[in-house]
């Protein structure tokens, strides 16, 4: 019998597969959507997804399932950079703090009505508000609950948030960044947090960290073409010499803190290298494999993200956990964009690399994330393997799906980088969706900044700032 529109669950996504924007096929009469787990059976109802606040990359006609960098939600109903209207702000405002008193499990008191009443009255006279600790603990939580590309999201209740909102320069910027570094680093006991920065005004003052991610390696273009380093930061690099910045030209160069406050132009500043803990590359079969003199670093940190809640965008609000060995083994040292360490990793394993029937990729990836583990196990750094990331974001969606209703889930993401088909989240359907608080991408702060001096290269030419952590801690 041919399927008809009181048959379809849908649900508004965005996505032709669950029927936004395609009428003709999937009309939006049933605000559910069935997710089926192809390896037990089960059923999961999401019903979640109505709460989604934002359009995903899809058109009727044409997915955008799988695009890394998806349009900022901020371009959607606004030019870059601008404010929110006040209707918005209160909408979004009213939502949040509806959510956070519910979260409490208490009757309703006049406390709810009077923070609200609060709220309006802020919002009229300053044009936004400002969120108490208590709340922005909470936003940040639920931010990272609501994180649709995260497989570890089962601790998102043990996120601990640093409130920087009363810093007013770089140098205090970068302090609260070195902390923060520290803090989560723990001496490889690492730790999950976040630290929240000025919120956004008027769009022209706004708190930027330029990096992607508070540690990362630099990479260098080379007059050959080839690169020397992080290809993937080879056009931070460039933007952190242009302000000044020298280094070595190693494989392995840590970038400095770049930071803007206030919408001032960037200052850069060195991270202190007992600051910084570096896990060096060994094998635990394979002696060669440390004379290939590879290593990477603990803290894995996002820097360049917007961090969204109560209507209200903290454009700076670096945050941090732990990795997942894929992460570093398959993604940073084996992608060809990236070290590109799969070939050299398969010839030392004494394996044919010119037929691919042997498998010698597979081998050597293996061998690569073995390495890995074994590297951040012997330094005592935190690190967690696949497929007991697999299982507990399995038992997250189980549990979210209990308590919430659904759990927002990019299918392209959480499945492993390798072993696709023998992890759980591989044969379980997800449904991708927007809920706020939230964190959403930004567009590089070097290509938006609205540079102070004519040339952006010759701006902040500062002598190079060096500490060691005590003297910053101190």
């Amino acid at each position: 019998m041919k399927e008809t529109p009181e048959q379809t669950d849908t649900v508004p996504s965005g996505c032709p597969f669950t029927g936004f924007g395609s009428s003709k096929y999937h009309p939006m009469n049933r605000k559910f959507m069935k997710l089926k787990n192809y390896q037990n059976g089960q059923e999961f109802v999401d019903t979640l997804c109505n709460q989604a606040h934002e359009d995903t990359p899809c058109q009727p006609k044409h997915c955008g399932g799988s695009v890394m960098f998806p349009r900022s939600p901020e371009h959607q109903d606004r030019p870059r950079g601008t404010p929110r209207s006040q209707e918005v702000l209160l909408q979004e405002a009213k939502e949040f703090i509806d959510g956070y008193y519910r979260s409490m499990n208490r009757p309703p008191s006049g406390f709810h009505q009077a923070r609200w009443e609060q709220i309006q009255a802020e919002v009229a006279k300053t044009g936004t508000y400002q969120l108490t600790t208590q709340e922005l603990t909470y936003g940040a939580k639920m931010a990272w609950r609501n994180a649709y590309r995260c497989i570890g999201r089962i601790q998102w209740n043990k996120l601990t948030l640093f409130d920087a909102r009363s810093v007013t320069t770089a140098s205090q910027m970068f302090d609260a960044i070195c902390n923060h570094i520290k803090y989560t680093t723990n001496k490889g006991n690492l730790r999950s947090a976040i630290t929240v920065f000025p919120q956004r005004t008027d769009g022209k003052h706004d708190y930027r960290v330029w990096n992607m991610q508070l540690v990362s390696y630099a990479g260098y273009r080379n007059e050959d073409g080839t690169i020397t380093g992080d290809p993937a930061n080879v056009e931070f690099t460039e933007v952190c010499q242009k302000l000044g910045w020298k280094s070595p030209k190693g494989r392995f160069d840590i970038l400095p803190i770049v930071v803007s406050a206030g919408g001032q132009d960037p200052e850069f500043f060195d991270i202190p290298e007992d600051v910084i803990l570096r896990i060096h590359i060994s094998h635990p079969k394979y002696p060669w494999f440390k004379d290939m003199g590879l290593q990477w670093y603990a803290l894995p940190a996002v820097s360049g993200m917007m961090f969204d809640c109560g209507g209200i965008e903290f454009c700076a609000c670096p945050f941090s956990g732990w990795y997942m060995s894929t992460e570093v083994a398959a993604r940073d040292l084996c992608d060809p964009q990236r070290y590109n360490m799969l070939e050299p990793i398969a010839k030392n394993m004494g394996l044919d690399t010119s037929n691919y029937r042997n498998l010698w990729k597979d081998q050597a990836l293996v061998e690569a994330n073995l390495a890995v583990l074994h590297s951040y196990q012997e330094a005592n750094v935190t690190i967690v393997d696949h497929h007991t990331a697999a299982d507990s974001f399995m038992k997250f969606m189980e549990n979210e799906q209990r308590l919430r209703g659904g759990c927002p889930a990019d299918w392209v993401w959480i499945v492993p980088p390798m072993s696709g088909s023998v992890t759980p989240v591989f044969h379980q359907e997800m449904s991708r969706y927007i809920v706020k608080p939230t964190y959403s991408y930004q567009v590089q702060a070097w290509k938006t900044h609205n540079w102070k001096k004519r040339d952006g290269s010759e701006a902040v030419r500062k002598q190079q700032r060096k500490f060691h952590f005590k003297e910053i801690a101190g």
